[in-house]
């Protein structure tokens, strides 16, 4: 694909300063706008992935970190997996050796935050059987210099850091060895991730990708030209957002042209309830999960489950078009 510099650069400086209220650290970028990739002009509608059927039980889970690093950005990535059999059972086994291939998913957290923030929620997707890498970015990150421009540049972190797992399936003596699926990926995040996301789908299109999952995002400065085969999108959003605004994420939802639903929550907030356990916690991991339980694992009683888990305790209402 080719670069170049288009207007919607101009409006990406409006949304980075509206994601800084993610952030304690409200500093000027000292570094100027990166270009966007521009991407094909339109979708091309393929099957979902072949049917199966996704495993019921709860794996206990295991949690590691990764160093990796692309031209100079530091990316150590914590991945969450399944590591043994049935959580509380009484005789435990290895989860990667007895069963097959999981299903990857691509986290990135929001503006001022880290990995270890959505723990909970990330903890549940690898108990249903997924491996969950999430990158820590070198300048949105806890700690980092709050460059809020420098979202555009996450999508290619991201993939690189897809290529990165996914080697560890051929990789002799590691514990992934044979069990990673890489023809079953999803990416999702919240807030500065969930702009990440939808740009993984739409200025850098990542082939690689089945679904996506975008929590309190936006399109500005990534575009909403969702490009490339389909690939099922969960939106989640907080109806009081006070920092992405509900209508510009139902506006990016709008334009998504494959299978899609949006949880909406309407005493949500940015998502302060995505960080600890809770009624609408437990809304959003349950419909997430079964979402990617349908649209990763082509598992067909999880798409009759979904609304069902997403309208239960009456703290969501869910749009449903997939």
């Amino acid at each position: 694909m080719s670069r170049r510099v288009t207007p919607a650069l101009l409006a990406s400086a409006v949304l980075m300063a509206g994601l800084a209220g993610c952030s304690t650290d409200t500093r000027p970028s000292q570094s100027g706008p990166v270009p966007l990739v521009e991407p094909k002009a339109a979708a091309t509608p393929t099957p979902q992935v072949p049917a199966g059927k996704a495993p019921q039980r709860a794996f206990a889970v295991g949690v590691r970190q990764l160093k990796l690093n692309r031209d100079g950005r530091a990316l150590p990535t914590t991945l969450w997996y399944p590591a043994a059999g049935q959580s509380g059972g009484a005789a435990k086994r290895s989860a990667t050796a007895a069963e097959g291939r999981f299903p990857v998913v691509m986290f990135s957290h929001g503006l001022g935050g880290r990995p270890d923030d959505y723990a909970t929620l990330l903890t549940r997707w690898a108990a249903a059987g997924f491996v969950v890498a999430a990158p820590t970015f070198p300048h949105t990150s806890a700690g980092g210099d709050k460059n809020v421009l420098d979202v555009l540049n996450q999508p290619a972190d991201v993939s690189y850091a897809l290529d990165q797992v996914l080697a560890l399936d051929g990789k002799a003596g590691d514990a992934l060895r044979g069990r990673l699926d890489g023809e079953r990926v999803a990416a999702a995040g919240h807030s500065a991730g969930g702009v990440t996301t939808i740009g993984l789908f739409t200025a850098n299109r990542d082939e690689r990708l089945d679904a996506g999952v975008v929590f309190a995002g936006t399109a500005l400065g990534v575009g909403t030209a969702f490009a490339g085969a389909a690939a099922p999108q969960l939106f989640v959003h907080g109806e009081l957002d006070e920092v992405v605004e509900y209508a510009a994420g139902k506006a990016a939802y709008d334009k998504v042209p494959w299978p899609k639903a949006m949880l909406s929550l309407p005493k949500g907030d940015h998502g302060r309830a995505l960080l600890s356990d809770g009624a609408t916690l437990r809304v959003v991991s349950d419909t997430s999960v079964e979402f990617l339980r349908w649209s990763l694992y082509g598992d067909a009683d999880a798409r009759k489950r979904i609304p069902t888990d997403a309208t239960r305790g009456d703290v969501a209402t869910f749009d449903d078009h997939l």
